[in-house]
């Protein structure tokens, strides 16, 4: 984490996520061209990239042990450091707001907003543009941040009935969770074209996230009563609107930061040139403002390190009882 906060996405660098990106794309190619069965060539192409993307991990891990156990674990310190991107969500917004401060037009803030959200936004006026940005920090903060640290938290208690390395067990979980979500990312489309192929990844990438989303708006509450927002309200909101989504996992952070910002997510929304309305997050306590894009950064910040700090003392409890 504090790699990853200090250097960001090292893009110079050998990147797994992208890796695991090719495999997505050259697989889908060749199981399609191959199963008639849509579904079913969506089923095989997530099991390849996961064997795949599990595969090659463990082959970089035992490369480098044949070096020295200090190298292999300096390459597992650094892809599990890989996995995260709290830095980019930040550089990333923080592009939007000080686009939306450097310049009375729109287009160029509207040209960084589409960097980081799948909606068109063209016609998105200012506060369309703030709340698109708060919006993706807070549902990426679970897909980017908390949800690959949950499964390197998780899966070194496995560490006792494997005798595999914590660390490497660490690396495993974040990286099989980076699999299962790129999938989503590049499959998980309700068209034509991924209704069928897509719908396992898109499922499978629910179960994944079902624990972090729902444990990351509960940490967002205490967090924002340590910032000095609204505390109370993040409860009421994240208690009423956290399935106000047709994700059943990404309205659970969005719910807990309109609660403590005070201002209403969702509704609707363009995407490809069409309409679409989604139930709202919250309600209007005050209009949103550019200022809720950096108040947003520093909840999802300091929500991702309270949220690992509550998740190792958790572990540390469980392995002292059966220990």
């Amino acid at each position: 984490m504090l790699l990853d906060i200090t250097f960001g996405d090292p893009r110079w660098l050998p990147h797994p996520v992208r890796l695991i990106g090719f495999f997505c794309y050259r697989l889908e190619s060749i199981v399609r061209s191959l199963i008639s069965s849509e579904y079913i060539a969506g089923f095989v192409t997530v099991l390849l990239v996961i064997s795949l993307s599990l595969g090659l991990t463990t082959a970089i891990i035992a490369v480098s042990l044949s070096y020295s156990f200090l190298f292999a674990t300096i390459v597992s310190v650094y892809l599990l450091y890989t996995t995260i991107a709290m830095r980019d969500l930040i550089v990333h917004s923080r592009v939007v707001y000080n686009a939306l401060q450097d310049s009375e037009s729109l287009v160029p803030a509207r040209l960084a907003v589409a960097q980081i959200v799948g909606r068109d936004t063209e016609s998105l006026d200012r506060k369309g543009i703030v709340r698109a940005c708060v919006e993706t920090v807070a549902e990426n903060m679970v897909d980017g941040v908390t949800a690959p640290l949950f499964y390197a938290i998780v899966f070194p208690l496995l560490a006792p009935l494997t005798g595999i390395n914590p660390l490497f067990l660490a690396l495993f979980g974040s990286m099989g969770y980076k699999a299962i979500n790129t999938m989503d990312s590049l499959f998980g489309y309700k068209n034509d074209t991924y209704l069928l192929f897509g719908r396992v990844a898109a499922r499978l990438d629910d179960y994944v996230n079902f624990i972090p989303a729902r444990l990351t708006g509960l940490i967002i509450v205490p967090v924002s009563f340590v910032l000095g927002l609204d505390w109370k309200n993040a409860i009421i909101v994240f208690k009423n609107d956290r399935l106000s989504h047709a994700s059943p996992n990404a309205a659970h952070p969005e719910a807990a930061m309109a609660g403590a910002l005070g201002v209403q997510l969702g509704g609707t929304s363009i995407y490809f040139g069409k309409e679409v309305t989604k139930p709202v997050i919250g309600k209007v306590i005050r209009e949103i403002e550019e200022d809720d894009i950096l108040l947003t950064n520093r909840l999802m910040l300091s929500g991702s390190f309270f949220f690992v700090f509550v998740l190792l003392l958790m572990r540390l409890t469980i392995l002292q009882i059966f220990a």
